[in-house]
């Protein structure tokens, strides 16, 4: 297979390419987010065209990489010298890798505070954007990156500059680069905002035809044999591509994008509802740099559509749980309706590059199980298929076990956050120490300053001013002056779900409240940036459904399928909870938990199940986790074990009805610890 890029067995590889080189063509476009499962060669395909792309020429000794025939005025080593276009240093174009656990500062660059202060100078170091300048900028899981850190590469990459501004010190400079990000799905979404600030989106996964993953495997051991040889081999259809790119550069000032194309693009966006006029402007870049690419003039029906399938199937997602995608049908329709009469659609395609889409590929979730009819059968320990559901001698999963219930309507639930004040990373949840938020005091700093407290600073140095022999205007400053702000924000927790999934919760009705209730928790999570994990128990055993993630559209999949019956093993539950919870503290200390359990409190599996189901739930308190228990009991006649459940949890109890935010019943409530508060739960905004 004839390709600058080593490994193409895999779905999507294709389009991938296109969008790449499309990218790499008109920057304009506005970068690319690649969505794939591991091991389907997203990384190495982006490493791969920083080959491709043309030598740069660059002001020598410019930290910002200016172009001799175009420096930035407002370049901080500038002013430069007016140079003829072509002349300057000549260097391949950069690939600047973002790592994901990157700071502020490293990003977009530091300024040194004390120096400003004590000085008067502008002592600017560059960060990542600047050494991207001109190149490429390659995120990898940018689904992990803090939203904050999103925010700021996405603000550079559409104004094309960076600001940086500290305590009233600002420097400006050019930052105009090729955006690529990649991410698995599995690992959790972007949010619908940043997904839109992407120009392209792409889905990526690994072929299932044998002889095309024979021919990665073949090409991966030659390129570990003889890496130069390898790439030998490859150099001259890679040069060839690089003159292509140069050629699409020069076309692409002189594309005519006519009125009939743009009305398809404005109907295209207008028929498949997508929010702001963002899709229409990527389209418009987006077909024009597929004309340029195909050598063409001016823009044809084809080229629209290819840019439809690029640029609007992510932005067609607008909560975690929708599953990217776009109906062809739908879209030959609307094109047809709206075709000009200036347009060629006889013409060739846009480029040899064309792709072969599917809609419903990675993350596309599937349809839930259908329900059967209500069967009304009462909130007890019921049997199924006739088998018995207290016998206890069946597999876990296996007794009195009834096909998964599908979910009832999610709702706005109230907030639950963990007491005290955190240090993890940054979210929306819980009270936290962050390097963003309202600043409430100062402290010396430890290592570099990022955060000047400016206030505290001259109340530190002025005692000393005579001493130290200030004669002008100026504050002298030393280093021990200098004050750190610290700042409250918020932190995203992990949510752990122990879900009670037994024979006693497993009337159709109740079940389908119940998923839609852990669903609306779900969805809260997503908006404050939590992480999530599922553990569900019934029969004799309780499992971990799924482990901590930052996926809530997984825990969503795997409740959907949840099947219920049997007995009701709450100890086993707990304990596994208990499991999970110390696991996790040790990869992520700084993360605080909080447990939502959701059941009637009811136990009836293993001997003494309610005896036992007391250890566990002091063992589990002794830990000082905060929890909340969703009492699930209905009927006129409540026995009121899940509020007994709570207060051995050490936290409190709450109805179906009052976990929604609307609800006049559910007050809000402290969630109480093991000697003292242990979680909030507040009105949501």
């Amino acid at each position: 297979m004839s390709t600058p890029f080593p490994f193409t067995a895999v779905v999507g590889q294709d389009d991938l390419r296109l969008a790449l080189l499309l990218n790499a063509v008109s920057p304009a476009v506005g970068g690319v987010l690649v969505r794939g499962e591991k091991g389907t060669a997203k990384s190495t395909a982006v490493r791969a065209l920083s080959a491709l792309l043309p030598e740069v020429a660059v002001v020598p000794g410019c930290r910002f990489s200016c172009d001799p025939a175009a420096a930035d005025p407002a370049c901080p080593d500038g002013p430069h010298e007016a140079h003829e276009a072509g002349s300057g240093a000549q260097r391949p174009a950069r690939m600047v890798e973002l790592p994901v656990g990157a700071s502020e500062d490293r990003l977009v660059g530091a300024l040194d505070i004390e120096r400003a202060l004590a000085e008067g100078v502008k002592a600017f170091e560059p960060g990542l954007l600047a050494d991207a300048h001109r190149g490429i900028l390659y995120v990898d899981e940018v689904n992990l990156l803090h939203d904050h850190l999103v925010d700021l590469l996405l603000d550079a990459a559409a104004m094309g500059a960076s600001y940086v501004e500290r305590e009233g010190v600002s420097v400006r400079h050019a930052a105009r680069f090729l955006l690529v990000g990649t991410m698995n799905p599995e690992e959790g979404e972007l949010r619908p905002q940043l997904l839109d600030r992407f120009g392209l989106t792409v889905e990526v996964a690994a072929s299932r035809e044998p002889d095309q993953r024979v021919e990665v495997v073949r090409r991966r051991l030659a390129y570990d044999d003889d890496p130069a040889g390898f790439a030998a081999r490859w150099a001259d259809e890679e040069a060839a591509v690089r003159a292509r790119i140069v050629a699409a550069r020069a076309l692409l000032p002189s594309v005519r994008l006519g009125d009939g194309a743009l009305r398809q693009i404005a109907a295209t966006c207008a028929a498949f509802e997508v929010d702001g006029m963002r899709a229409d402007i990527v389209m418009a870049r987006t077909a024009t740099a597929l004309a340029a690419w195909a050598g063409r003039s001016e823009v044809i029906a084809e080229d629209v559509r290819q840019a439809a399938l690029l640029a609007l199937p992510h932005r067609r997602r607008r909560n975690p749980f929708d599953a990217p995608g776009l109906d062809e049908d739908r879209l030959d329709e609307t094109l047809e309706e709206f075709g000009g009469p200036d347009e060629d659609s006889s013409g060739e395609g846009p480029s040899d590059d064309d792709p072969d889409p599917d809609p419903d590929g990675p993350g596309g979730g599937g349809q839930p199980p259908q329900d059967g009819p209500d069967d009304g059968s009462p909130a007890g320990d019921v049997p199924a298929r006739g088998e018995p559901s207290e016998d206890g001698k069946a597999p876990a999963g296996q007794s009195g076990e009834r096909s998964p219930v599908r979910a009832g309507e999610p709702f706005r639930t109230k907030a639950l956050s963990v007491p005290g004040l955190g240090e993890g990373a940054a979210g929306r949840r819980s009270r936290a120490r962050t390097e963003h938020g309202r600043t409430i005091g100062s402290r010396r700093p430890r290592g570099t300053l990022t955060k000047l407290h400016l206030a505290a600073t001259v109340l530190a140095a002025a005692p000393h001013q005579r001493a130290r022999g200030r004669s002008g205007r100026g504050l002298v400053v030393r280093r021990d002056d200098l004050r750190q702000a610290t700042r409250e924000g918020r932190e995203g927790n992990l949510v752990l779900f122990v879900v009670d999934a037994s024979g006693s919760m497993a009337a159709r009705q109740r079940m389908g409240a119940v998923k839609g209730a852990v669903l609306s928790l779900l969805l809260d999570a997503y908006q404050r940036r939590d992480k999530v994990g599922l553990v569900t128990f019934r029969g004799s055993a309780a499992e971990v459904a799924l482990p901590p993630t930052s996926s809530v559209d997984a825990a969503a999949a795997r409740l959907e399928s949840l099947p219920t019956g049997g007995r009701t093993p709450l100890a086993a539950g707990l304990l596994k909870a208990h499991e999970v919870l110390r696991v996790e503290r040790l990869r992520d200390p700084a993360r605080r938990a909080l447990v939502v359990v959701v059941t009637d409190g009811r136990a009836t599996g293993g001997p003494e199940p309610v005896a036992l189901a007391g250890r566990a739930a002091r063992l589990f308190a002794a830990g000082q986790v905060a929890s909340v228990v969703v009492d699930c009991e209905s009927g006129p006649v409540r026995l009121g074990l899940a509020g007994r459940l709570a207060g051995e949890l050490g936290g409190t109890a709450v109805t179906l009805d009052e976990l929604r935010a609307d609800s006049i019943a559910g007050l809000v409530r402290d969630v109480q610890g093991a000697k003292g508060a242990q979680g909030t739960m507040r009105r949501a905004a």
